[in-house]
């Protein structure tokens, strides 16, 4: 919000003290990569886009590949932290389910790994698009309630809608 409505580096700055802050106070590793990969990337890069005026559906769709590599980055530093791979759990635990469901209905065949992590990819994908437009959303009714609805771009039904 800050870079929205302030000087065009304000998100930058923010995102710099916020990162010196957090590895500060907690000293904690997983913290940081939590809220700086998985919501400080997203949150600068939507006020960078709000900030530029893009197109409202560009801006979600943007912010959900960030927030998807922000989600892998953060389980990625946390396997190595924790000397476990996490997503070879997560990928046979996909596997193994979508076997017993195939088995229970009848399908006799094994899905490929490639499938997988198709699949897996995909779901994470919806699941940070889905995130980041109510954040959308929420942020848009949010600003338009301090007065800054003049310099939004939302889309029509949401302006009809606040």
């Amino acid at each position: 919000m800050g870079h929205r409505s302030w000087k065009k580096n304000y998100g930058g700055n923010d995102y710099a003290i916020t990162c010196v802050v957090w590895s500060g106070e907690s000293l904690n590793l997983f913290d940081v990569s939590l809220v700086q990969l998985k919501h400080g990337l997203v949150g600068f890069t939507m006020g960078s886009l709000w900030r530029s005026g893009a197109n409202w559906t560009i801006s979600v769709f943007l912010c959900a590949i960030v927030r998807a590599l922000g989600s892998v980055g953060y389980v990625l530093i946390t396997s190595f932290l924790i000397r476990e791979n996490i997503f070879a759990l997560i990928t046979i635990n996909i596997h193994a389910s979508l076997t017993f469901i195939f088995t229970a209905a009848g399908i006799y065949t094994v899905p490929s790994m490639e499938a997988i992590y198709a699949l897996f990819s995909i779901l994470v994908f919806i699941n940070s698009g889905s995130f980041t437009f109510l954040l959308h959303i929420l942020y848009g009714a949010f600003l338009s309630r301090l007065g800054m609805k003049a310099s939004l771009r939302l889309p029509r039904w949401l302006e009809k809608a606040i």
